[in-house]
């Protein structure tokens, strides 16, 4: 059996080397496709504490690997971040790595490089404990994921042939067991009109006007979504618009949507992109209906390119990396963990949308900081994280 006791002092002896990995992590900016810096400081530090194999992939994903075990155990954390937005809304630098009451500010710091902190220092933690059993621990630092989530651990299991049995996220879940998320997917609209003088509109076929319609349906779809009882209910969202016209003087001749679709149980590409094209308005102006994708070269230059749909997906409760996460849970929390869902999408919609690779998520912070000015990381959420990660392998 674990001893938490000698886990969490063990960890605890690692908190200055943590926090410092963690600062030096936020004052590297890591902006999607622009993650080679901070790959090299994880490197840096993923050789310090002693970890058998350090691998960057052609796209850039960066992998640590301690022992060899049958049972392969990846542990995931996307390095990239989304920008600062408006400079003047923040309070802090966002690159200054702020440490205020033992918790660190700025941007990656919830969502979500920062759990990369407890990654590597769990690896620390089975070294130095040898809490080895029969299984491979696989530290991912992943690129790209909030350009296009799903894709860098699609790349790492079907291109680089590094298949792992189960998958641990650690995405922000303020210290819970999460079991699932919504899937979601990004569809285009596209309606054609006919141009002409705007002084005569009448001459014309505005496809301004046409698309209003559309949109106007579809967000009236809200209230025939299906509702699951863990997951909720599917939502869709019109996100952007735009339209192809001559000249400001000229009716628009065709306009555009953009659609964000989210996905509970049973609902997929095919029945979400069906429920669009049945619409009466869509038939009526002879509309169609598009799947968008992602397309873009990664810092490593490896052009990738994806199908914008990410499946749902949930892990029964009673499976065995669900039962797994509960008990790490207890031992790095010292009390019975929460088991719950992302309100957001995550790498899961490949290892586990797609591939069917047994799943869960358990990280530190809160997510409901995610993308807001006020990301933050209290420094005890990577201790316990790093406790759970290290533990975790010794119940499957």
């Amino acid at each position: 059996m674990i001893e938490a006791k000698k886990l969490h002092d063990e960890v605890l002896k690692y908190k200055r080397d943590m926090v410092k990995f963690a600062r030096d992590m936020i004052r590297i900016p890591s902006f999607s496709r622009q993650e080679g810096h901070l790959v090299k400081r994880i490197a840096k530090e993923m050789k310090k504490v002693g970890f058998d194999k350090i691998k960057i992939d052609k796209m850039g994903n960066i992998l640590g690997f301690i022992g060899n075990g049958k049972k392969k155990i990846m542990l995931d954390a996307h390095i990239d971040t989304v920008g600062i937005g408006d400079r003047a809304a923040w309070k802090i630098e966002p690159f200054a790595a702020v440490l205020k009451n033992d918790t660190i500010y700025g941007r990656g710091a919830t969502d979500q490089k920062l759990s990369m902190v407890s990654i590597v220092y769990a690896g620390k933690l089975i070294k130095r404990l040898k809490l080895y059993n029969d299984f491979t621990f696989i530290a991912v630092g992943s690129c790209q994921e909030e350009d296009c989530d799903g894709l860098p651990l699609l790349h790492i299991i079907k291109e680089e042939k590094i298949k792992p049995d189960y998958v641990i996220l650690t995405e922000p879940t303020n210290l819970a067991v999460y079991r699932g998320h919504r899937g979601r997917m990004e569809m285009k609209v596209i309606v054609k009109g006919k141009s002409c003088h705007a002084s005569a509109p009448e001459r014309g076929d505005n496809a301004v006007i046409k698309m209003t319609t559309i949109a106007q349906e579809i967000t009236a779809l809200n209230k025939k979504l299906k509702k699951d009882k863990f997951l909720g209910k599917g939502t869709v969202a019109v996100t952007s618009i735009e339209c192809k016209t001559p000249s400001l003087n000229a009716v628009p001749d065709e306009c555009s949507i953009y659609l964000d679709r989210r996905l509970s149980a049973s609902e997929t590409l095919k029945t979400s992109v069906a429920e669009i094209k049945r619409l009466a308005s869509v038939k009526k102006f002879k509309a169609k209906v598009e799947i968008l994708q992602y397309e873009a070269v990664s810092w490593k230059g490896l052009k990738v390119r994806q199908e914008k749909y990410f499946p749902t997906w949930v892990l029964p409760a009673n499976n065995k990396l669900v039962r797994a996460g509960e008990k790490a849970g207890r031992i790095a929390l010292g009390k019975k963990a929460v088991v719950d869902k992302w309100v957001f999408s995550t790498n899961g919609v490949a290892s586990a949308g797609r591939l069917k690779i047994p799943t869960i998520g358990f990280g530190p912070s809160n997510e409901v900081y995610a993308h807001t000015v006020r990301e933050n990381m209290p420094v005890n959420h990577l201790l316990k994280a790093a406790v759970f990660y290290a533990s975790i392998g010794k119940f499957l």
